[in-house]
């Protein structure tokens, strides 16, 4: 049951965030998107340690998919080199996985 994946990315606000999402969900490259924040990361960047308050943003999609919505976050996202990753979604209802599924068929 991995042909679904829930999506991570993280932005530095809110707005950032449903910018990111409302599109991606529009395009039907995502079926929906719940942002969360804001959050507090701990992190390495440019080989620094550091902490910050950010915004996560997740998105379920199909594994046909990603990599349109991985493209798709990556040319619009404001960071040089943002986090996105996909997690497989290994069970779920069958009702939900049918609700991403049809949600991203392009019409």
């Amino acid at each position: 049951m991995t042909d679904y994946v829930q999506v991570s990315t993280a932005t530095e606000t809110k707005q950032q965030a449903l910018d990111l999402a409302g599109p991606a969900v529009q395009r039907r490259l995502a079926a929906g998107a719940q942002i969360i924040g804001p959050v507090t990361s701990v992190f390495w960047h440019l080989g620094a340690y550091g902490t910050g308050e950010e915004w996560q943003l997740l998105l379920k999609t199909t594994a046909d998919r990603y990599p349109e919505l991985e493209a798709d976050l990556l040319e619009r996202h404001p960071w040089d080199n943002p986090e996105v990753c996909a997690i497989p979604i290994t069970a779920g209802a069958e009702q939900c996985l049918n609700w991403i599924r049809e949600s991203v068929e392009t019409p």
